[in-house]
């Protein structure tokens, strides 16, 4: 990455005759809940919403959560999940699974909420033709945390992830939690050992070790695999992904044992080691039913660091030992594990190893699939989401301009785009296309360049050649 102090933000691009228009709703830093439109005229927002992340629902209502709890003692837990009219108005919500009393705060009902849930009626809370999000009743299944201790973990307190769904009248109706299954996720003796020494200890609450850190739930929603006969592809099942664990996994709903996984490791058979190292991932899902590439897994591959292993150079105690400085967005086949379509560098037009990480968040970030085929990703670090034909031509750009005081970032955890009439309030937006600026001369006031003076040959130069980079080719193959 290497991000200049001086940039544009908002939108920076647009083709209307590529793009799946919509409204893109997304969390502003410290500000509330934006829906934008292609031009990046911010057309609402939920002032002081909070979310992780915040989705919409037909007919301009939104889901999201009214505050985090202190950091000093809990560790993104969010309150409660809430559903918020146009109008600002608080017409559901859940905060009844655990009570919290933290040292000098008032007693109070949690839902412990982090990174992802789901509204019945959506397998995975975007737009899918007939499969719609429900606005007055349905179920809603969160991912939260509880706090347990489990010594085949490790002998350290531990922030588990679990996942549970209630009903329209707030009662728990199922419950799955994760250090449960710890036996069934195949950790390596290695992996056992490091997760042991170290189960990634975050502050809060004390320590706690955030041992798997969960980041995404979806229901898998009817699908090719399930019509063919694989029960592990019940429309009720659920897919997660841990991110310090490198697992993307299905659970069984009625029994609870996972019955599909990829990860921890990516060293086994051929056809997971050409699927390649997925590390530090977010937003793993199955495209849901009537949008191109359905069945198979969509995921931001973010890279960075995760992982529990045996130690290497760049982890000496083999926690986070898995490494790559640049991501991926992969969308595969779940029973051949053949990639089926990917978004890096390589398709970005940047140079292996010398720009690798100029496509890189190694946080945060998301993936959806459009209509059109077309995909919006959120690069979350630099707060940048964009929308990429199958061919990969970027056709929507836009950066967030909402940097925070906390702290001097303008990240984004997660954005959704949405169609114009699930929004009644609004009338459909002008398009003016933006076209792409040729940057070699785009300058800011005051900045001047005339090349056209002061030139002169240099008698007996030969062509410029193609790149040559230090220990590497450029057509070398990546690394997996």
């Amino acid at each position: 990455m290497g991000i200049p102090t001086i940039y544009p933000t908002g939108t920076t691009l647009f083709d209307p005759g590529k793009c799946w228009s919509g409204y893109t709703l997304f969390i502003a830093r410290e500000t509330g809940c934006a829906l934008v439109d292609m031009n990046g005229n911010v057309v609402h927002l939920w002032k002081g919403l909070h979310g992780f992340p915040t989705k919409l629902l037909p007919g301009g209502q939104v889901m999201g959560s009214l505050g985090v709890r202190s950091p000093k003692y809990g560790f993104m837990d969010y309150m409660d999940v809430v559903q918020v009219d146009w109008d600002g108005n608080v017409v559901w919500k859940f905060d009844q699974y655990e009570y919290i009393e933290d040292p000098g705060q008032e007693g109070m009902w949690m839902a412990r909420q982090h990174h992802d849930y789901q509204r019945e009626g959506s397998p995975v809370g975007y737009y899918a033709p007939g499969l719609t999000p429900l606005v007055e009743g349905g179920n809603t299944l969160i991912l939260g945390h509880k706090d347990v201790r489990d010594p085949r973990i490790s002998d350290k307190p531990l922030l588990d992830d679990v996942i549970y769904e209630v009903n329209w009248e707030g009662d728990i109706i199922w419950e799955w939690v994760c250090s449960e299954h710890f036996d069934e996720m195949d950790f390596s003796e290695a992996a056992r050992n490091a997760l042991c020494r170290n189960p990634t200890m975050v502050v809060g609450k004390g320590e706690v070790g955030d041992w798997m850190h969960m980041n995404s739930i979806s229901t898998l929603g009817p699908n090719r695999w399930y019509d063919q006969g694989d029960e592990r592809f019940h429309p009720d099942n659920i897919i997660w992904d841990g991110r310090q664990s490198n697992i993307i996994a299905v659970t069984d709903k009625e029994s609870g044992r996972i019955v599909w996984q990829v990860g921890p490791d990516y060293d086994g058979n051929q056809a997971v080691r050409e699927l390649g190292w997925i590390i530090g991932q977010h937003h793993a899902h199955m495209i849901p039913r009537g949008l191109p590439g359905e069945g198979n897994i969509l995921v931001f591959d973010n890279g960075g660091f995760s992982g529990y292993g045996s130690p290497n150079p760049g982890a000496p105690t083999g926690h986070n030992n898995a490494l790559r400085d640049y991501s991926r967005i992969i969308e595969f086949n779940p029973i051949t594990l053949k990639v089926i379509w990917q978004y890096s560098y390589e398709e970005a037009g940047f140079l292996p190893k010398m720009n690798n990480s100029d496509f890189y968040s190694p946080l945060i970030s998301s993936v959806q699939r459009l209509a059109n085929g077309n995909t919006l990703i959120t690069e979350g670090s630099s707060g940048r989401i964009f929308e990429v034909t199958e061919a990969f031509e970027i056709v929507w750009e836009y950066v967030s301009p909402y940097y925070g005081i906390n702290k001097n970032a303008n990240f984004v955890y997660r954005a959704y785009r949405v169609p114009y009439d699930w929004v009644p309030q609004l009338e459909r937006p002008d398009e003016k296309e933006i076209p792409k600026l040729d940057r070699s001369r785009f300058r800011v006031p005051g900045s001047v360049w005339k090349p056209e003076e002061g030139v002169v040959e240099v008698e007996g130069t030969l062509p410029y050649p193609g790149p040559q980079l230090c220990v590497s080719k450029v057509d070398e193959p990546k690394d997996g």
